[in-house]
């Protein structure tokens, strides 16, 4: 693994918004600020703030109608569809929050796919309809290798039209090995952009490494990958302090990966091991206003809202933004084709609606499900 220099353009980035400045422009923002913010056609950094300061809170309904119209704009009444497939739930890095880690203290069996159950796994979900998987393993590169990871994504494209993975953090080679099989995607979480709580909840692992992770994704779109997904875990900071700082990561991949898509995650951390209390809890209003916020700031990304939220606010959030929604979800090993129901999963999900009925639930809305979006043979 090639460690990152720690003056790569985005670290520079992010030196230049150092938390007094950031606090700042959060505290000091007035209504004049925020009704500045939604006139531009063009955002700053110092209008993101504004639009997630506290004097926005009462512009949320003049945000939603802005959020709604941008996203009519560019993305039209479809909502895409996708499903992940936990490969493994092996991990060496010891992130506390995360019930994969190695000392998490979680009960449930460890393992990892054969290639034959991979095959089922796919074969199931590709049954009711998905076209879009995302593959995801833990932090242990030798349970599953980058070898292991291009066999994955080769059976994978045998049943998809779209394959990603969240895995660990690769080297540019290993990802343009991926996109030699037929990888399209990566998401990558920088978890936290706040280097001491960083450190604090990564002690041990390659994930340790700050620098590298942050240049990860750049690496992933050098390579070749199409589509590029960012999220930040919300809870382990301030919500506004770590989505100040995606948008402007976002913004930076827009410019720098210029030939791959962005899109952003919203991951909320509710259920953690007991040693991880959530020092910083979000509520449902602010994770309505960060969305709103990052889609008037990036207007082009897309929105990406796992089954970590509940039915009742992910079909309340459809209008808000979101582009993509998984469905049907498992968050441990073989959990489709029932191979280990004693496997550890990762974490538990809120909305547990088979992928019909979110489907149906996007119809209602007045939305178009969409498991397929695009022909390979368009981008080869």
């Amino acid at each position: 693994m090639k460690t990152s220099s720690k003056n790569s353009p985005f670290a520079k980035i992010l030196t230049a918004w150092p938390e007094a400045r950031l606090r700042e422009g959060i505290y000091r923002a007035g209504p004049g600020d925020v009704e500045r913010a939604l006139g531009r056609e063009l955002l700053h950094p110092e209008d993101l703030a504004a639009l997630l300061s506290p004097a926005a809170a009462p512009f949320l309904e003049d945000m939603a109608q802005a959020a709604h119209r941008l996203t009519r704009q560019h993305f039209g009444r479809t909502i895409g569809l996708y499903v992940p497939i936990y490969l493994s739930n092996i991990c060496t890095s010891d992130c506390t929050y995360c019930g994969f880690a190695v000392h998490s203290g979680s009960q449930g069996d460890r393992r990892t796919l054969t290639p034959a159950e991979i095959r089922s796994e796919c074969a199931v979900l590709a049954g009711q309809g998905f076209q879009s998987v995302l593959l995801l393993t833990g932090e242990a590169p030798k349970a599953a290798p980058v070898s292991y990871l291009a066999q994955a994504v080769a059976i994978a494209r045998e049943y998809f039209a779209s394959v990603a993975v969240e895995v660990y953090a690769l080297d540019e080679e290993d990802y343009r090995l991926l996109v030699g099989q037929g990888l399209e995607g990566v998401t990558l979480y920088m978890e936290t952009y706040d280097r001491e709580t960083y450190a604090r909840v990564h002690p041990r692992g390659r994930k340790r490494d700050f620098a590298y992770r942050l240049e990860g994704v750049v690496r992933a779109g050098r390579a070749g990958v199409r589509r590029l997904s960012l999220g930040a875990l919300l809870g382990l900071y301030h919500w506004w302090a770590d989505g100040f700082r995606l948008g402007l990561h976002a913004r930076h991949l827009q410019k720098e990966c210029w030939q791959s898509a962005i899109s952003l995650s919203f991951p909320r951390l509710r259920h953690a091991p007991h040693r991880h209390p959530v020092q910083y809890p979000l509520a449902d209003r602010e994770l309505v206003q960060l969305m709103l916020a990052l889609r008037i700031f990036l207007p082009e990304v897309g929105f990406n809202l796992s089954t970590r939220e509940s039915s009742r606010l992910r079909d309340r959030l459809i209008p808000l933004g979101v582009t993509m929604m998984s469905a049907g979800s498992s968050t441990r090993p073989g959990g489709y084709s029932h191979l280990d129901d004693g496997a550890l999963e990762q974490f538990e999900i809120e909305d547990g609606r088979s992928p019909a009925e979110v489907a149906a639930a996007i119809r209602r809305a007045g939305y178009d499900p969409v498991w397929k979006d695009f022909d390979r043979a368009f981008i080869e």
